[in-house]
């Protein structure tokens, strides 16, 4: 495989455009809340785990 160098400023560069699936779910506000509930019993879990 050849190495080729990255022009600065080209489309190469960016990071790929989120697909309208992504974005809905990104944008989804029930969804957001479920996840915000799971992350904060998985933080709830690791503190009091380490009170124990």
């Amino acid at each position: 495989m050849k190495n080729r160098p990255v022009v600065p400023y080209s489309e190469e560069s960016y990071p790929p455009m989120p697909t309208a699936n992504t974005q809905f779910w990104r944008r989804f506000v029930p969804w957001q809340l479920i996840r915000f509930f799971v992350l904060n019993i998985k933080i709830l879990r690791i503190v009091a785990g380490g009170h124990s």
